[in-house]
């Protein structure tokens, strides 16, 4: 896989970190990063233009010393300047960098003056004032990182799984290009399962020149930092998330998948089992007690059938009560992205999207859906440019204007209309009326205690053209709490109203999560995963809520959007008034 203009210019950013901390003219950390930025907007690929021998010069912001820096990239997949460089910085000091609020010098001085090489290590020079001690930083400053610390988790920081599952297929990708012998690569620990952050990555693989492997993966564009490197295992650091890489046979694959997916909770309780029946497990595979002899497997279902079990997805891997459903073989075959034939919310430039309607349609097509609800801003949401009665109505003409035009997908008028503090509506019953779908969603007031948030949410839960509430939380995640509603009280509701919930797909939402999801599904309350999207990119992010939902253990029976047309619309609550 060629390298990208992102891998491209994250060489330029810490080439100008560490010219800064030789000192060097500031006109030269400036240039650098000015690359970098220049780069990361690119709409064309850098590496597609060496292929092609055009001139990199011809781009604006790039001169000859720079267009002959990214050549070498390009050609190499490293710059010897900067690795000469990096060769040279005293231990610690890249990671020490990933910490926000630290620049390339402080990060240099807290290395070499305090000896600090880790997070860990940082965190307590922190706590301990003597990183207030250093010249330039005083007490202000470091209460403020060490906070940052302390809720970002630097240390070993968790991430939402929206940004890390990106990282790693990156990583997946480049290294499959780099390492022809790679026969098998996937993630597994926290990010397989879906958890909702994610704390470091973990990848396995199987090759016959594990070595060749390791050493292409701790010389990745992307590595700022090689941790370990062995012949077996190496750990880098990617982004300021340390990966993890294990190399093994194929016939112990299974074996290690398993034990490094987790949970630890669900492990345990799976040792135990296999206790009980006079084996050990371990990550090289199964051992029978009595005479020693231990059994490797290639994959994981062979490994849950030695056991007598039915095979667990990695999602429901909890350790709650899967392995004992499974003994049962009452595992369902959870959801897929596959299953999901309609998207039921979408904004366009109308309101705070970014494409066009057309542009947002012809998306949806090429991704094979069936059906899609543009859902834009009601009048309220004056923020997202949402729209008045006269521009809802042109708008919902233009739609229906083309839905006439296309065989191949229905798409249905909406609106996200919200819900205002009191739980009525911010359009008349008589504009929802005319609607193919409404979104009700909460986007102020957010502040309400308990009760008048649950008011809120049923008295708009009750309105009968009300189809779906979205992101019933509204939780931004790592900036925002979730609302005070009661999430019982709600779902009831939604089962006695017939009001589908939306599992939003949005990164920075994943609203509802999976406990949640979990109870509407117990409850019977329908569902819908839908995507938010607000650029036709958006819709690829699908995938999140259907992690999600499977989660939640969620059959595609669960989620309205599965059925077919006709018969989704006999299920929304709104169609059946209109």
């Amino acid at each position: 896989m060629p390298i990208t203009n992102a891998e491209i210019a994250e060489v330029f950013d810490r080439l100008a970190a560490l010219v800064e901390i030789e000192g060097d003219s500031p006109f030269k950390v400036r240039a650098y990063q000015r690359a970098a930025r220049t780069i990361t907007s690119l709409p064309v690929e850098l590496s597609q233009m060496v292929q092609e021998t055009a001139d990199l010069r011809a781009v604006k912001g790039i001169g000859e010393q720079i267009a002959a820096k990214i050549h070498e990239i390009v050609t190499t997949g490293q710059m010897q300047s900067y690795e000469r460089k990096k060769a040279a910085l005293p231990e610690g000091v890249l990671t020490i960098l990933e910490v926000p609020g630290i620049g390339p010098k402080t990060a240099y001085r807290i290395a070499t003056d305090l000896g600090v090489t880790t997070v860990d290590e940082l965190e307590r020079a922190l706590a301990d004032g003597r990183v207030a001690a250093l010249p330039r930083m005083g007490e202000k400053a470091t209460e403020s990182i060490l906070q940052t610390l302390q809720t970002r988790g630097a240390k070993g920081k968790r991430l939402p799984v929206s940004l890390t599952l990106p990282i790693a297929e990156q990583v997946i990708a480049a290294l499959r290009e780099r390492c022809p012998s790679l026969k098998t690569l996937a993630p597994a620990g926290s990010l397989r399962r879906f958890e909702e952050t994610v704390g470091d990555i973990d990848l396995m693989g199987t090759s016959d020149d594990p070595e060749k492997v390791l050493d292409a993966f701790a010389d990745l564009p992307l590595v700022s930092e090689v941790l370990v490197h062995g012949p077996k295992k190496a750990s880098v650091l990617v982004k300021g998330m340390q990966i993890d890489l294990r190399i093994v046979p194929e016939d112990q694959f299974g074996s290690l998948m398993q034990y490094f997916t987790g949970s630890r909770e669900h492990n345990i309780q799976l040792r135990e089992l296999a206790v009980r029946k006079g084996l050990s497990i371990n990550e090289y595979g199964i051992t029978h007690v009595d005479t020693g002899e231990m059994v490797a497997f290639s994959d994981e279902a062979s490994l849950y059938s030695y056991l007598d079990l039915q095979y667990i997805p990695p999602e429901l891997r909890q350790g709650l009560d899967e392995i004992d459903l499974a003994r049962q073989g009452a595992i369902p075959h959870l959801i897929e992205e596959a299953d999901l034939l309609g998207d039921l919310h979408a904004h366009t430039d109308q309101s705070d999207g970014r494409d066009p309607l057309e542009a947002m349609i012809q998306a949806a097509r090429e991704r094979g859906l069936q059906y899609i609800a543009i859902t834009d801003h009601s009048r309220s949401s004056t923020i997202a440019n949402g729209l008045n009665e006269d521009r809802l109505r042109h708008h919902v003409q233009h739609i229906r204007e083309l839905d006439s035009l296309l065989p191949d997908i229905k798409v249905l008028a909406g609106s996200e209309v919200d819900i205002r503090a009191d739980g009525t509506m911010d359009y008349s019953d008589e504009i929802l009326a005319d609607l193919d779908f409404v979104v009700g969603s909460v986007h102020s007031a957010m502040e309400q205690d308990k009760a008048a948030m649950t008011r809120r949410v049923v008295r708009a839960m009750e309105n009968p053209r009300v189809d779906v509430i979205g992101h019933l939380t509204c939780r931004l995640l790592g900036h925002r709490h979730p609302t005070n509603a009661d999430v019982e009280v709600v779902l009831q509701a939604a089962l006695r109203t017939g009001t589908a919930v939306e599992i939003n797909c949005l990164p920075h939402r994943l609203d509802i999560k999976d406990t949640h999801a979990r109870r509407a599904r117990d409850l019977g309350v329908p569902m819908i995963i839908s995507t938010d999207s607000h650029k036709f990119e958006d819709y690829s992010q699908a995938r999140l809520g259907i992690g999600i939902a499977r989660r939640a253990w969620c059959e595609p029976k669960h989620v309205l959007n599965t059925l077919p047309l006709e018969g989704f619309l006999a299920s929304i609550k709104g169609h059946k008034r209109r």
